[in-house]
């Protein structure tokens, strides 16, 4: 009789582990953690922008592929060059269902607007998604502007009613600017926008001079003849605009990425931590982020989570620390 019990405990083990992988899932987060209710998912910019587009099109996947068994809202929180979005997971401590997607302004925000009391280093890790590019844009109609230093002589004839447009104080777009008026040595007026996709309208629309969008904000207008990339602020030419030379290639070794990742609040449970760690694992080796991150000119091919996640975090901070005080904080925020 002990030998049946034996052998049909033996089974049941089996088979459970069987169910386990065929769902895809480890059994410690089946067993330990699953959400159980809605999963905000906060972006710290807005409407239309690379991190809405990243976060809504991560959201669709997992419904799509069936891979959370509650729901998951992007909700966008852009105020404040993404100090709404810090304070609100900052005051969610121990939540287990709320995460959020981040640009590098998760970690130049805090430094700049030490007021909203938000160390972002006592964020929950949870998994880097991608490192995102920058190009310079113009609209197409700008003849007279091919290369950057045709772009540079048109900036500098301009003076500061040049307008470029951006995400806000201390977003990425606005240090990059900065880096570019160091380097170039001229000076601009820095209109800021809601998010990427407003940018992006806005330069079609002829409302400012030039932007340095991700690709993602600006493809739809480029591959619709409206805007025309001059430079990629990248190591080598990204897939997507093979043309398109590299500032480094004419001379001028100013490269700048953000990162695309997923952290929870602070005080967000192992069980959780790892939950949502499978999770977005899952996302990243799928075949469709793989494709949107080859057409949109993201760098895919390395996944981080966990404590690597936050090491590289602590190294971003001490280095955006330093960018800060080479190009100033004024010339960043305008003041």
């Amino acid at each position: 009789m002990v030998t049946i019990i034996s052998k049909m405990k033996t089974t049941a083990v089996l088979i459970a582990a069987v169910v386990v992988t065929c769902l895809g899932l480890q059994s410690p987060a089946i067993a330990d953690w699953s959400p159980k209710k809605p999963i905000e998912l906060i972006i710290m910019a807005g409407a239309g922008g690379g991190a809405d587009q990243i976060a809504r099109l991560l959201q669709g996947l997992a419904e799509q592929k069936d891979l959370s068994p509650r729901p998951i809202i992007p909700i966008n929180k852009p105020g404040g060059s993404g100090a709404e979005a810090l304070r609100y997971l900052q005051d969610k401590e121990g939540d287990d269902h709320t995460i959020l997607v981040t640009l590098n302004s998760f970690y130049t925000t805090p430094v700049i607007q030490k007021g909203i009391g938000v160390d972002v280093s006592n964020f929950t890790p949870i998994g880097r998604m991608a490192i995102d590019t920058f190009v310079l844009w113009v609209n197409s109609s700008r003849d007279d502007i091919t290369d950057l230093d045709s772009y540079i002589a048109a900036v500098k004839a301009a003076g500061n009613t040049w307008k470029v447009g951006g995400t806000g104080t201390g977003q990425e777009d606005s240090i990059l600017t900065a880096m570019m008026e160091k380097e170039f040595g001229y000076d601009v007026t820095y209109i800021p926008f809601p998010g990427g996709g407003t940018v992006a309208k806005n330069l079609v629309g002829n409302h400012v001079d030039s932007t340095v969008n991700n690709p993602a904000e600006q493809n739809e207008f480029y591959r619709a003849g409206e805007t025309k990339p001059i430079v990629q602020f990248t190591a080598e030419r990204l897939p997507a605009y093979p043309d398109v030379p590299t500032a480094k290639e004419l001379g001028v070794d100013m490269q700048y990425y953000m990162q695309r990742s997923i952290n929870g609040p602070p005080g967000m449970s192992k069980e959780a931590q790892d939950w949502y760690i499978g999770l977005f694992k899952a996302l990243f080796d799928s075949a469709e982020w793989q494709q949107f991150c080859t057409d949109d000119g993201l760098a895919c091919d390395q996944w981080l989570a966990g404590d690597d996640l936050g090491t590289y975090h602590q190294e971003q901070i001490a280095l955006h620390r330093d960018l800060i005080e080479s190009v100033g904080a004024s010339a960043i925020t305008g003041e």
